[in-house]
């Protein structure tokens, strides 16, 4: 099985040279999903996930590299989980991860870092309420109404 640390490097290969909405490095957004899960209290095979969370979705790598990987199968369905489908709509995405164990807890800390005000705040307005929306209404398909305070991102 591949060691978290092993994991970590993969994804941030994986993504090398990608950047996120903002211009950043695109591993800062994984570390920090990473980071949320385990403040969370999440576990080993969910941390793995939240490194690999976009990563079949970005095609950074393929759903056949995932099957074939040394993971747990549990990390393995969690990735899946999180990972949109072209045409599927946000019930079905937020049914697919509430039905998988592990998969809600990667979700909230990738949507709490997707919504934190200090990443919003360099795009532009309409990309901002635009994005503001999304993340609010897939929080509540998720039953996540609850906001982290102070602006911390969780």
């Amino acid at each position: 099985m591949l060691t978290l640390s092993e994991v970590e490097s993969l994804a941030r290969a994986a993504h090398q040279g990608q950047t996120d909405k903002a211009g950043r490095p695109y591993a800062e957004h994984l570390r920090a999903v990473a980071e949320g899960v385990r403040a969370r209290g999440g576990d080993a095979d969910q941390i793995a996930a939240a490194w690999l969370h976009d990563a079949v979705e970005d095609d950074a790598l393929s759903e056949t590299w995932l099957r074939e990987a040394a993971l747990s199968d549990r990390t393995k369905a969690v990735v899946l989980a999180v990972t949109k489908r072209a045409g599927e709509t946000p019930e079905a995405y937020a049914e697919r991860i509430l039905a998988t164990p592990g998969a809600l807890l990667v979700k909230e800390a990738d949507l709490a870092h997707n919504a934190d005000a200090a990443r919003l705040a360099v795009l532009d307005a309409v990309t901002r309420a635009r994005l503001t929306e999304k993340y609010a209404r897939m929080r509540a398909l998720l039953g996540l109404t609850a906001r982290p305070e102070n602006g911390e991102s969780v």
